[in-house]
């Protein structure tokens, strides 16, 4: 075998003469092109060729000398070995044939690109033992990025060579037992694509934190990459829905806006000392997603394409060329975190003390941890965090690698989910709390904090070292339920990791909250936006300026919440419950409180159906309406099904079924069902009426409650007497559920009673009710307890 490979010449197999980046590269220039897959060409240098350059004068042994007994915790003489490698590589000239080759295969290149005169490379380095699936090698080595001419092209690969004793490559190789002279090195001289002018990014083909993998996940930001890796940045996020693309729909579940602020480009020079800059991105376009919904689905398919040749989940590294517009892959590996720890025992962490919060950021890790505060402001301070210390710095990169495993989390300021910070956290299993804005100036070096990363996408900071149990579930041991056990979600950001308690299906998921959690604009507000005061119209146009215009903004994000919590869930049954805002909750709403009258008693007001069929609400019923037609028919997530809140007349019921039909939501068409909540004394007193115009009821146990005995639910007063256990209420149930049994129609409860009362929920097994939906809290104690009463 020669000095040099061609991409097209490489497969998977070469991986032990290419390395695993490189292997990968040659893997899908042969055998994904036809299937749309766009990468670079280009070539690499072989681990022969990096051998027998070491073997030259005994470098090698050199090397393995000085290597020997090195204690890569300190950090001290960590870094002055490893500067003494990289300058005996450095010094030593390459063997003339590989210099040889490297300059006959550059000439080739330049003599079939379309623009020889303009193209630059980009120098990627390729371990040979990089990639594997118990280790990934990502980052350790240098990548040279828009080298231009071949004296340059080969000082990049000089260079490539020399980094695999970069510091934090040693130290990488040590924690993760290789041993050192097993490794060699391969240069990828690649085409360049100017993402530098246009966009760039990460996708991962399962999520990252909860190992769901029926989802992409996809960021991007504008300008070169590495401001992603590195956490400059924090970039816009997509999930894809794999079932979606696959079916040719809608594919988008969710998108969110990052800031943006900067963008990493070229400040000029094409040699190994070509420089970098961050510029600032103009306001309008931080504001404005940096790729096409078009492009996330491209990307999308690009992923799928990947992961079904390599058969596992993939990390893969996308451009987007600012000269001719096209995505290009860059490269692929095997995603190495949550893919390595699927297992039948589900380990969920629980705060048990609330604290004061300090900050807050991107959740990473859904762990729980605390220690003291260290607050480093270079790589230079890395000998100050000792072990269990909570490293808190601006960014990370890979320099700081040797020392990140003393830690018991990491918090920065800057940063996405898949910045460099992140990626080390999972790879450690502690929690990271990333993008924060302002952890290194509102902690203070050595105070004790707890970080918490257990509630969803918002990770938090906390005053003190709070309680917390780590819950383990052992799913395959989880007993046959007496009845259909469901659960209530709120908010889409916690769908992904509730999916994986026991469960079947989502008995309540709230719109209110996804409109809350989503938008936070009244929808008038959104309808009316140029007819608002300045101050409330800039608020608007601050929410929803990245979408086509604020009707959109609308149905968008709600259809994004909902299709989120149905493609977790799906095929399980999804039960979607309208909004059922209060006037007081509406009001606190940007724009609220233009709309919105003030009632003594919001709770007996304006809310549910009654809000739906009045002209003053009917166009913001039409949007919800659109937003679920959209997930259904569009995304084809027909396991949502819908249900209609607080239906004080039958007249109410009819009302509301004929304005869902004319917004192409007819019960029964394309399997869909509309449920109604059972929580009004009239519901009960007129059930067989009621039920003739909906599938089932579930009941509401806090609202019937509340109305059988006549308790404000929200007053202290007389919140003694607030209990769904007593008799009149129990009676009432007892007849819906004999009501609903009688006509074969569906009932459920989801309130909250039978999270909070065992006993409530065993009495409800008894009397025939056919699923009781949990707060995830409590379901898998719920379900045991349930199961055992069925046992005995």
């Amino acid at each position: 075998m020669g000095s040099i490979l061609w991409f097209n010449e490489i497969s998977m197999s070469d991986l032990a003469q290419v390395g695993g980046k490189n292997a990968s590269l040659g893997e899908m220039v042969a055998h994904l092109s036809d299937a749309g897959v766009r990468v670079p060409g280009g070539f690499a240098t072989t681990a022969q060729a990096y051998r027998e350059f070491l073997a030259v004068g005994g470098l090698g042994d050199r090397i393995k000398d000085a290597l020997d007994g090195l204690d890569i915790d300190d950090v001290s003489e960590l870094a002055r070995v490893g500067s003494q490698i990289r300058s005996w590589i450095m010094e030593q000239p390459f063997p003339a044939e590989l210099e040889h080759e490297i300059r006959e295969a550059y000439a080739t290149l330049i003599r079939e690109d379309p623009d020889p005169d303009s193209v630059t490379w980009a120098i990627r380095s390729s371990a040979t033992a990089e990639d594997l699936p118990d280790a990934s090698f990502a980052g350790q080595q240098e990548t040279y990025l828009n080298i231009g001419g071949v004296e340059n092209v080969i000082a990049g690969v000089h260079g490539v060579f020399a980094s695999l004793y970069n510091d934090r490559a040693i130290a990488y190789r040590v924690h993760h037992g290789f041993a050192h002279h097993e490794v060699a090195l391969s240069a990828g001289v690649q085409r360049m694509v100017r993402a530098d002018i246009g966009a760039s990014g990460v996708m991962f083909t399962v999520d990252t934190e909860t190992g769901f993998d029926r989802a992409v996940f996809v960021t991007s930001s504008y300008g070169l990459g590495e401001a992603v890796v590195q956490g400059a940045v924090n970039p816009d996020e997509f999930y894809v829905y794999k079932p979606a693309l696959r079916q040719g729909r809608q594919a988008i579940l969710s998108r969110t806006l990052g800031q943006k602020a900067v963008a990493m480009r070229y400040a000029g020079g094409q040699g190994l000392d070509t420089s970098t800059v961050f510029e600032k991105v103009d306001p309008a376009d931080q504001g404005r997603f940096s790729i096409t919904d078009q492009e996330v689905i491209e990307l999308g398919h690009y992923a799928v394409v990947i992961e079904d040749h390599y058969g596992r989940p993939m990390d893969i590294e996308w451009a987007r060329d600012g000269v001719d517009g096209q995505l290009y892959i860059l490269q692929a590996r095997p995603e190495t975190v949550v893919s390595q720890n699927a297992s039948q025992v589900l380990r969920r962490f629980v705060l048990r003390e609330s604290g004061t919060e300090l900050s807050a950021g991107r959740a990473i890790g859904q762990r729980i941890g605390t220690g003291p505060v260290r607050i480093l402001k270079s790589v230079t301070d890395m000998e100050r965090l000792k072990p269990g210390d909570v490293l808190v710095a601006d960014i990370t990169d890979p320099d700081w690698e040797p020392i990140m495993k003393r830690a018991s989390a990491i918090v920065t300021n800057r940063g996405g989910r898949t910045c460099h910070a992140a990626i080390i956290a999972r790879e450690l299993g502690v929690p990271a709390v990333v993008g924060t804005g302002n952890a290194t100036e509102v902690l203070t070096d050595g105070e004790e904090v707890t970080i918490s990363c257990a509630d969803g996408d918002q990770g938090v900071i906390y005053a003190g070292a709070l309680a917390f149990e780590e819950e383990e579930t052992h799913l395959d041991r989880m007993p046959e339920a007496p009845v259909k056990i469901m659960m209530n979600v709120g908010t889409p950001d916690q769908a992904f990791s509730f999916s994986q308690l026991p469960h079947q299906g989502v008995g309540l998921a709230r719109l209110e909250f996804i409109i809350n959690h989503q938008i936070g604009v009244h929808p008038r507000a959104l309808l009316e936006r140029d007819g608002l005061p300045e101050r409330i119209r800039d608020a608007v146009d601050r929410k929803a300026g990245a979408y086509p215009s604020p009707r959109e903004f609308f149905i968008r994000r709600v259809a994004e919440g909902v299709a989120t919590i149905a493609a977790a869930f799906a095929p399980e049954q999804v039960i979607v419950r309208l909004s059922d805002f209060k006037t007081n909750e509406y009001a606190n709403l940007i724009g609220g409180e233009r709309y919105e009258p003030r009632e003594e008693n919001p709770m007996l007001g304006y809310r549910g159906a009654s809000r739906y069929v009045s002209e003053d609400f009917r166009a913001c019923f039409d949007m919800e309406c659109e937003a679920l037609r959209m997930v259904r028919e569009e995304m084809g997530l027909e396991n949502l099904s819908i249900m209609v809140p607080f239906v004080r007349t039958v007249n109410e019921a009819e009302e509301v079924m004929e304005l869902m039909a004319a917004n192409g939501l007819r019960r029964g068409e394309n399997g869909l069902q509309v449920m109604m909540m059972c929580e009004l004394p009239s519901n009960v007193l007129l059930a067989d009426e009621f039920l003739d115009h909906f599938d089932g009821f579930s009941i509401g146990s806090n609202d019937m409650t509340q109305l059988v005995l006549g308790v404000d639910r929200d007053s202290d007063l007389v919140s003694h007497v607030f209990d769904e256990r007593d008799p009149a209420v129990l009676k009432v149930l007892a007849e819906v559920i004999g009501r609903c049994r009688a006509r074969g129609k569906y009932v459920g409860i989801c309130g909250q009673g039978p999270s909070d009362h065992p006993d409530l929920a065993q009495w409800l097994v008894a009397q025939g009710i056919e699923s009781v939906s949990l707060t995830p809290d409590t379901v898998v104690q719920t379900w045991l307890q349930l199961a055992g009463e069925k046992a005995e």
